[in-house]
């Protein structure tokens, strides 16, 4: 049984960050549901082993949680997710249909930023999210992912590269699928339970 000021210390250095675990977990995951489960998991984990917490920086201790879970929970369902469903109506090719509006929504940059992100590897995309949404340094990226500081620094130039290529070949395009589930809205965790 725990100490009644054990649960204070959870709640004050590991609970601010719940924005961060789940943000994290949404785009390893690519599911809002799935990311609310794994987000869910590594907090009784995070619960569970407190004590063995060392002080120092519970933010990137509870994201490394959250992506060990997140990475278990990809290899014990990755036979379940062998197939993937086309949804054809995000892929027309009948650009007509659209009004001037809705065209000019689909072309603008920002909405082709998440199909950017989507296409990263998992590795190049976790850096890629860590450093530019979270704002963490390298040292807590190295500390989150379990890697050197310099191979952080290598992950961060390839995905960025890669995400400028990929922004390029979107920008020729002429259409883009309107995006649906992961990317349609970006939601914090706290709103996203209030929902």
């Amino acid at each position: 049984m725990s100490h009644p000021t054990g649960n204070l210390n959870f709640e004050a250095e590991v609970l601010p960050h719940l924005d961060a675990a789940y943000n994290l977990a949404r785009w390893l995951t690519r599911n809002p549901q799935d990311a609310e489960d794994m987000v869910q998991e590594a907090l009784l984990r995070a619960f569970r082993f407190f004590r063995a917490f060392r002080g120092g920086n519970a933010r990137a201790w509870l994201l490394r949680i959250v992506r060990n879970t997140c990475y278990t929970f990809q290899q014990r369902s990755w036979p379940r997710q062998s197939t993937i469903e086309l949804d054809e109506t995000l892929f027309s090719s009948n650009s007509a249909d659209a009004n001037p509006e809705e065209t000019l929504l689909r072309n603008d940059t920002s909405k082709k930023i998440p199909f950017a992100l989507e296409a990263l590897s998992p590795v190049l995309r976790e850096v890629l999210i860590l450093r530019e949404l979270e704002g963490m340094s390298y040292q807590e990226i190295s500390e989150v992912a379990d890697i050197p500081p310099g191979t952080v620094m290598s992950r961060l130039s390839r995905a960025r590269g890669e995400l400028r290529h990929s922004l390029a070949s979107l920008a020729d395009e002429d259409y883009l699928p309107v995006p649906s589930g992961p990317h349609a809205q970006l939601h914090t965790y706290r709103e996203q339970a209030a929902l």
